[in-house]
């Protein structure tokens, strides 16, 4: 019987409680660290607002220049064991941010102080670029079938807004009444909780041991590689990136969030503007639309699983999109605070359901030995997108339509809200696409080396495996047939295999036998 504060599984229940406590951790770190920049080291300072971005800028560095390499590694370490060690180096990069911080704040010039933090941060996510990937692939080792990979993800989805609600509460206080040491200590010990977790957990044996069944790679005659030798990081890397591409499945489903964070990341920018601007409220109201924003969030991730049990992961796709562009569109015609409140709220339900409904397509078009590098290649593409997204929008508004306003059949536009209208659409778009685009039941078994519409992608796929075998079968002196490639590529293929026949379970509308499966799971790839 399972006890009865057990989520999906004993183990899955132990990653979560890692998380949550790490997620809290985190919510508070990042908080202290904004509020002491800008009320402590650049108090009063011109430059207080650029020494801000500069803790943003830290982080998504570490995104976009170790997040690819990281899936390599991943894809070759023991994932517990990466999930371990990446705890553990977080938590001594806090300890030793910590230790220096007991230092008088005029015991160090400011610029010290910034360059201090700025390292700790980008090593921390850096750190995290391993944690991720091996996250998202350990969880489905834990976790087995649609139904409880979508619960699995509305439960972390839910989870990482509950710490933003739960920890920048907590941050001001400890800053300003006991001191930065303490707040950073928080975030320490919550690595130190989240190991001891993600210690007990006990990873299914078939998993554990895939990587010893592996077959070692034979050289051919003229390879100057020992036996047993792994590929070069490139060759890895480079194994991966050829992978995903060949996989229309994920090459759409990457699209689709590209065109989401496009259509979606002027909220981030400009909902400020809107407010004062067109809600017409108080700045200091503020903080009420991002509460509405989380609320709606956790709403909806923890009503995701279920709806992608009704729906299927395909559905609730480019459902989630359609009804979230609608709404968006009908947010840049409000007036009234309240009415902007309560559309943000009900906005973010569907937008967090797509989020629940992506993961296990993800999960089930990356095999095992790819999970990583296929992390390593949607996640930070979508965060490239995000920010030039927040980019873009700001530019827009603030210098292409700044002089647009009128009205039309007696609705007014400006500047912010027609960006939004607009982003609107794109979302609505978007939709569109994935209804048409995502392959159904019956041809999402392509193999990834395969496009459905033998368009591009299936040219590409050809070239680069004509390529790879005219590098390798001609060296071993036996042609270009389809059998002259190496080890890794003879993998890619395979596992290319594997996902075409794993994603005709994901397009299930329902559970194997038509009806709602039972309740348990969820998590999301972050």
């Amino acid at each position: 019987m399972t006890p009865r504060l057990t989520l999906i599984n004993r183990d899955y229940t132990r990653l979560w409680f890692g998380q949550a406590v790490s997620s809290v951790g985190d919510a508070v770190f990042s908080t202290t660290l904004v509020l002491w920049v800008a009320t402590v080291l650049a108090k009063g300072e011109s430059w207080a607002p650029m020494a801000v971005s500069g803790v943003l800028m830290a982080s998504s560095v570490a995104v976009l220049v170790i997040g690819p390499l990281a899936g390599v590694f991943v894809d070759r370490w023991d994932k517990l064991a990466t999930l371990l060690r990446t705890e553990v180096v977080r938590g001594v990069l806090v300890v030793v941010l910590t230790a220096v911080s007991f230092l008088p704040t005029d015991a160090l010039p400011a610029g010290v102080w910034l360059a201090l933090v700025y390292v700790t941060v980008l090593l921390l996510h850096a750190a995290g670029q391993f944690f991720s990937p091996a996250r998202f692939a350990i969880l489905a080792d834990l976790v087995k079938g649609d139904a409880n990979r979508a619960r699995a993800a509305g439960i972390g989805q839910a989870t990482g807004e509950t710490a933003w609600i739960i920890g920048p509460p907590l941050a001001a206080p400890l800053l300003f009444a006991a001191g930065i040491q303490w707040a950073l200590l928080f975030n320490a010990l919550s690595y130190a909780v989240s190991y001891v977790a993600i210690r007990s957990i006990e990873v299914p044996a078939t998993a554990a041991t895939s990587e010893s069944r592996k077959p070692t790679p034979q050289p051919t005659p003229n390879d100057s590689k020992p036996a047993g030798q792994k590929p070069s990081l490139g060759r890895e890397f480079a194994d991966g990136v050829r992978f995903f591409a060949r996989s229309r499945f994920l090459v759409v489903l990457l699209l689709l969030a590209v065109i989401g964070q496009f259509g979606i990341g002027a909220l981030s920018t400009l909902n400020v503007f809107f407010t004062t601007d067109n809600l017409n409220a108080d700045a200091h109201l503020y903080g009420y639309i991002g509460m509405a924003m989380g609320v709606g969030g956790i709403t909806g991730a923890l009503s995701g699983g279920r709806v992608v049990q009704w729906l299927g992961a395909r559905r609730s796709t480019w459902i989630s999109l359609l009804v979230s562009g609608v709404l968006l569109i009908a947010y840049s015609r409000q007036t009234t605070f309240l009415g902007g409140i309560a559309l943000l709220f009900v906005f973010t339900v569907p937008l967090t359901v797509l989020n629940t409904a992506m993961a296990p397509l993800l999960l089930a078009a990356a095999p095992p030995d790819f999970r990583g590098r296929v992390m390593a290649v949607f996640y930070p593409v979508t965060k490239l997108a995000s920010m030039l997204a927040a980019v873009l929008s700001g530019w827009l508004a603030g210098s292409v339509l700044t002089d647009v306003a009128g009205s039309v059949a007696g609705v007014r536009f400006g500047p912010i809200d027609t960006v939004f209208a607009v982003s609107g659409v794109i979302v609505v778009l978007s939709g569109v696409f994935a209804w048409l685009a995502l392959p159904g039941t019956e041809n999402a078994g392509k193999g990834a080396g395969e496009d459905v519409a033998g368009g591009p992608g299936e040219a590409a796929a050809k070239g680069a495996a004509e390529t790879d075998a005219e590098r390798t079968g001609e060296a071993a002196g036996t042609g270009a047939g389809p059998d002259a490639r190496t080890g890794p590529e003879k993998a890619a293929g395979k596992t290319a295999e594997k996902a075409g026949a794993l994603t005709v379970d994901v397009t299930s509308p329902a559970g194997s036998h038509g009806h709602r499966p039972p309740d348990h799971e969820r998590g999301r790839p972050e």
